[in-house]
């Protein structure tokens, strides 16, 4: 069935090209015939080129154009979007029963588990007055008192 096919075109296309081809007849023509026969040949191959060319740009344009939707679809696939969940309130019962299934009916002390850490107290400073301070780091504290006593 293949092989008729393939004679079955070659004889259409054979015909389409006799309608539109007819053949040539070179014998008796003269020099100037030949040359203005050869330039509109000439002139015929050049439209053609310029069809195909545009046909060709036109092709590639159209397959761009496909895979740039084909990639939009792509992408329109791949993002789902995800439903605005709710809150609901649930005991800790109710959550366990959830994730664990059956198997947990009896509530569970979350405290129990838990480790006790004891509070170290913090060192409280005592509040002194500032100036004292400053004047016993710069070593002024002498000089103070030969002030006051000169007065």
């Amino acid at each position: 069935m293949l092989d008729k096919e393939k004679q079955e075109k070659k004889r259409e296309r054979e015909a389409t090209l006799s309608e539109r081809l007819p053949p040539l007849q070179l014998s008796g023509l003269s020099m100037q015939d030949l040359q203005a026969l050869c330039k509109d040949l000439h002139h015929k191959i050049d439209v053609v080129d310029e069809e195909r060319y545009d046909i060709e740009v036109k092709v590639n344009k159209n397959n761009t154009e496909i895979e740039s939707l084909s990639q939009k679809i792509f992408e329109l696939k791949g993002k789902m979007k995800r439903p605005a969940l709710k809150r609901v309130k649930i005991s800790a019962d109710a959550m366990l029963g959830a994730l664990l299934g059956a198997k947990v009916k009896e509530s569970v002390d979350f405290k129990a588990n838990l480790k006790t850490v004891k509070k170290e107290e913090e060192k409280k400073e005592e509040v002194t007055d500032w100036r004292k301070n400053v004047e016993a780091m710069s070593g002024m504290e002498g000089r103070k008192k030969l002030f006051d006593a000169g007065q």
